[in-house]
């Protein structure tokens, strides 16, 4: 089964950028959408970012279009989650999963300091 490791978390100062990815131990060509969810302790996870392997957004993840910016290299089996001027609410363990849907990844934390 396929695996997807996510990487690039850490810590970054508000105002500034990170970018974070998403590889599968497989292909992914098939997958149509792959999805961006953030989740602190306590809540929900919320999506942040879809892309589709055209990469456009999914129309159903309309919402969240233009939060964080999403791309995807399909012949890498890898996606990407830009965060450009992350703000301290955005500190969260960072997920990627086939969109909709539950799997993915372990998550990688991004810290954004104030």
């Amino acid at each position: 089964q396929v695996q997807l490791v996510e990487s690039g978390g850490g810590l970054v100062e508000a105002g500034g950028s990170l970018r974070l990815s998403c590889t599968a131990s497989g292909s992914i060509a098939a997958v149509n959408n792959m999805g961006w969810y953030r989740q602190v302790p306590g809540k929900l996870r919320e999506l942040v970012a879809a892309i589709g392997n055209d990469n456009t957004t999914p129309t159903d993840a309309a919402a969240v279009k233009g939060q964080c910016t999403s791309s995807r290299e399909t012949h890498r089996d890898t996606v990407h989650l830009q965060l450009d001027s992350p703000k301290p609410e955005g500190t969260a363990m960072y997920y990627c999963q086939y969109y909709p849907g539950n799997f993915g990844g372990r998550g990688t934390k991004v810290t954004v300091s104030s």
